[in-house]
Parts: structure tokens; C-alpha cells; sequence
């Protein structure tokens, strides 16, 4: 891979975006994420996944470059649409993807940081779809998962305006989990990613399965789902674990059976 390196150790992938200046978010790097969740999905040995920016940026935002040399609107459509898949990928993962947020993450970068499960930022980090400013719009999600977040109002504002929020009001506004001073936030997001790959990794996968029920709306749907696999984890080997952990006073030792 050219532009994220990664690298495996003690159950965490961690996936470094190097695409100087600002980490641009080409199409080339989307597929290189997406080449990424293939080469740990189904390892063992990897469960949980973090992903952060090297230099001053998480990314700040799309490969104007690339732009250029698109030809027509029915092949930009195909562009943001490949990157769409990703990101719906990302967001559908069977295990947890943290995006540990620094400097900036703007346009294709918050998308990408949207696809993720959870977001640690910086205080002073800048948030936003500036698309507007270019005559353009969001390509990758953006205007739909924003308002999941933040409500549409806040959204509307944001996308219209293109003007970015720090890490302190994406925090409040409910687009990232916590904020941190910019030298903590990648030791912190590495610290939460160490709490969850302790845990289970079948309760981990069968809880971000129901998370996703949550986003369609259907109560009953998700209620009757959850019940089911309430079920399916209670007789798992993991579950067991965890019960005679609890009883005995000690440390589980999952082992995602």
C-alpha cells in the first residue's frame, strides 16, 4: 500500500493515513482502506481497528487534483460511489473502528471519520464539509450521516455555511465521542482500543450487528433481533468465560468462541 500503512500488535490493526501534505483522500487510498478491512476481517488475531492521520492532519478532505481529470458527471458519480461502499463498509464492520482525529478532518475526511464507529478528536480540531465553497456537495455520505449525528439544523448549518466546528463542539454537538489536547488524543484513542479488545469478540460483533438495527427506524424489528442474539452469545464459549470470570473475581480470557 502507498498512502496507509498498518501495522498488527496485541489484537489492534492500526492503520496510519501518509499522504503529505494533508492527506489527501484520494480514490486510491479509499481502496487501499478497503484493501485494509480485507486483510483483517477475518484474522483472529485483530479485534479492534484504529485509524489516524500522520503529520498535521487526520485528512483534509478530497484530492482536488483528481478532480481535474474526471471527465464527465456520470464518472464522478461512480467515484463517490465506490467510496460510498467503503464507508458503508466501515460502518457496517463486524469489529469496532476507532478514528483518532487530529489537526483537521474536512470534506472526504470527516466521511471517512463518519464511517468509523467512534471518534476521538482534539480540542482544536477543525470538523467539516466545505464542499459548498468548491460548487460542489458531498460525495461519500456526507449529507446523510451528518444528520445522524448532529440533528438537522446543526447540519444544514454546517453544510451550508462549510464553515468547520472544533473537537470540543463536535463533542457537543454529538459528532464525536470525547476531546482531548492534541498531544493526548492519539495515546487516548490507542487506550480505548487496548479496553475493547479486551472484551468479547463474539458479545463485540453481535452488539455492532444490533447497533445497526438501531439506524432503520423499526423498533420492534431491533427488539425481536436482540432477543435472538441475546441468545446466541448466552451459549457461546465467550459468554461462559465471562460468567465464571465475574463469579470467580478475575480477569476474563475471551477467546471470540
Amino acid at each position: 500500500m502507498s498512502f496507509l500503512k498498518w501495522e498488527n500488535d496485541q489484537y489492534i490493526s492500526t492503520a496510519v493515513i501518509n499522504r503529505p501534505p494533508a492527506n489527501a483522500l484520494a480514490s486510491d487510498l479509499i481502496m487501499e482502506v478497503n484493501g485494509w478491512l480485507d486483510a483483517v476481517e477475518q484474522d483472529e488475531n485483530v479485534r479492534v481497528l484504529l485509524i489516524h492521520g500522520e503529520g498535521r492532519f487526520f485528512s483534509a478532505g478530497a484530492d482536488i487534483k483528481e478532480f481535474t481529470q474526471v471527465e464527465s458527471g456520470a464518472e464522478f458519480s461512480k467515484l463517490a460511489a465506490r467510496g460510498q461502499k467503503v464507508f458503508e463498509r466501515m460502518e457496517a464492520f463486524s469489529k469496532p473502528i476507532i478514528a483518532s482525529i487530529h489537526g483537521a478532518a474536512l470534506g472526504g475526511g470527516l466521511e471517512l471519520a463518519m464511517g468509523c464507529h467512534i471518534r476521538y478528536v482534539s480540542e482544536t480540531a477543525k470538523l467539516g464539509l466545505p464542499e459548498l465553497q468548491l460548487g460542489l456537495v458531498p460525495g461519500f455520505a456526507g449529507s446523510q450521516r451528518l444528520p445522524r449525528f448532529v440533528g438537522f439544523a446543526k447540519a444544514a448549518e454546517m453544510l451550508l455555511s462549510s464553515d468547520p466546528i472544533t473537537g470540543e463542539e463536535a463533542v457537543q454537538w454529538g459528532l464525536a465521542n470525547k476531546a482531548f489536547p492534541e498531544d493526548e488524543v492519539l495515546e487516548k484513542s490507542k487506550a480505548l482500543a487496548s479496553k475493547l479488545a479486551g472484551k468479547s469478540p463474539v458479545s463485540v460483533k453481535a452488539a455492532l450487528e444490533l447497533l445497526q438495527y438501531s439506524k432503520t427506524g423499526d423498533f420492534h424489528e431491533g427488539v425481536v433481533r436482540e432477543a435472538d442474539i441475546f441468545g446466541e452469545v448466552f451459549v457461546s464459549e465467550d459468554a461462559k468465560e465471562g460468567i465464571s470470570a465475574f463469579i470467580e473475581k478475575r480477569q476474563p480470557e475471551f477467546k471470540g468462541r
